[in-house]
């Protein structure tokens, strides 16, 4: 892999061996990295580190369930252009004017590399994965309203997230590089931590990582807390100015970490009223 770039993870995002190892394989092979992983494991956040590592602009897209690939390379604005012909002074005969490249198409058509995040893909429909593979194993696609063709000057870093909503076809994923991202271990999340908080009490920081794993493991929890969660917490704690030692009784702001009425009602079966904690 001399030739190609390689990814070692930024200052601000913390990637493991085996992560690293899958990105730096996707920029060989120059194929999508399909990332997995429960929410708040990193998974879109990796589409951004790739770029800050590279100096690479981020193109981000959204899917949603009613996405499809042809939305991703351009779309006809006929509403725009239907206003312009009956208020505007707009000249509403050349169409290219109301052609508007979607972010596939903007990858297509930039004058350098570009990281594409095609994020929460399971969103859409079953044949969205493998119309969109095919337009990137073509690299080029034609403005049906104009004829112009529009050729890809160069191959964008393609990242695609994915929740599990749905099986995803198996011929889509053999044009992938896959990796499942786990939820780190405690010591990896220290050094995630140090990153956001690099001043915090280290023994705050050890009783609240205690305190925060011990939520995550306990049965029937409906939305376990996440990492943007622990650090959102641990802010909290740090302004309120709570000691180590008050983790040891109770978790203060508990509604930082659990978001779901249940859950809460869970927690209390599990520990007890008394270590909810309270407001303040």
């Amino acid at each position: 892999m001399s030739d190609f770039p390689r990814f070692r993870g930024t200052a601000s995002y913390l990637a493991g061996p085996a992560l690293e190892a899958a990105v730096n394989c996707s920029l060989a092979l120059e194929r999508p990295l399909l990332v997995k992983g429960e929410p708040g494991t990193g998974k879109t956040l990796l589409a951004t580190a790739i770029a800050e590592a590279l100096d690479l602009e981020l193109v981000r897209w959204s899917v949603k369930s009613t996405s499809k690939a042809q939305d991703g390379l351009y779309v006809y604005d006929t509403v725009q252009r239907l206003y312009d012909a009956r208020f505007g002074d707009a000249d509403v005969k050349d169409i290219r004017h109301y052609i508007k490249p979607g972010p596939l198409g903007r990858a297509f058509g930039s004058a350098s590399r570009v990281v594409l995040l095609i994020d929460e893909i399971d969103k859409a429909d079953i044949e969205f994965p493998n119309d969109l593979l095919d337009e990137l194993d073509r690299m080029r696609y034609t403005v049906a309203e104009t004829g112009d063709e529009v050729v890809a000057r160069h191959r964008p870093v393609v990242v695609l997230t994915s929740n599990n909503e749905k099986e995803l076809p198996d011929a889509f994923l053999r044009r992938c590089v896959f990796h499942f991202i786990d939820f780190p271990e405690a010591e990896h999340m220290k050094r995630i931590v140090r990153v956001h908080h690099p001043a915090l009490d280290e023994e705050l920081v050890d009783q609240a990582l205690k305190s925060f794993y011990r939520i995550r493991t306990t049965d029937r929890l409906r939305k376990r807390p996440s990492t943007s969660e622990l650090i959102d917490w641990l802010l909290v704690l740090a302004r309120a100015e709570v000691q180590a030692e008050r983790l040891l009784r109770e978790v203060p702001f508990l509604g930082v970490l659990l978001k779901k009425e249940q859950d809460h009602g869970v927690f209390a079966e599990a520990y007890g009223g008394r270590r909810r904690g309270g407001a303040s």
